[in-house]
C-alpha cells in the first residue's frame, strides 16, 4: 500500500471517528430521548439544529467520498479492517472528551486491534 492509499484510508477513518464523537457531543447536549409520535417533530428538530450533529453528518458525507477514493486504490479486504483504527481513536477520545472509562479489558482489546491492523497493513 502506498502513501496516498494509506492517507486516504486514514483520513476516511479519522473523519468517521470524528463524526461519531460529534454525534455523541450533540446527543449529550440534547439529552436522552425517545422517538414517539408525540415528540418526533420537536426532538427531530432539536437534533437537526444541533451544530455538533450537523458537523458529525458533514464528516460522514466527506468520509464516504474519501472512502470511495480509497477503495478505488486498495482491495476492500485490506481497507475494511483498517476501520478498526476508528475504534482505537474513539476509545481514547471518548475517555479524554467525555470521561468514559478505559478499563484494562478495553485496553487489552485495543492491543489486539492494533496487532490485527498491523498484520493486515503488512499484507
Amino acid at each position: 500500500m502506498n502513501l496516498v492509499s494509506f492517507s486516504l484510508i486514514l483520513t476516511g477513518v479519522l473523519l468517521n471517528a470524528a463524526a461519531q464523537l460529534l454525534l455523541k457531543a450533540g446527543t449529550t447536549r440534547v439529552g436522552a430521548f425517545e422517538f414517539t409520535w408525540a415528540n418526533a417533530i420537536p426532538v427531530g428538530t432539536q437534533l437537526a439544529l444541533q451544530p455538533h450533529i450537523l458537523g458529525g453528518l458533514a464528516c460522514y458525507v466527506v468520509s464516504v467520498v474519501v472512502w470511495i477514493m480509497a477503495l478505488s486504490r486498495v482491495p476492500v479486504s485490506v481497507a475494511y479492517p483498517m476501520l478498526s483504527i476508528g475504534y482505537i481513536v474513539n476509545a481514547f477520545a471518548a475517555w479524554w472528551l467525555f470521561g468514559e472509562s478505559l478499563a484494562a479489558q478495553k485496553l487489552i482489546g485495543i492491543g489486539f486491534i492494533v496487532i490485527g491492523v498491523w498484520l493486515v497493513a503488512r499484507s
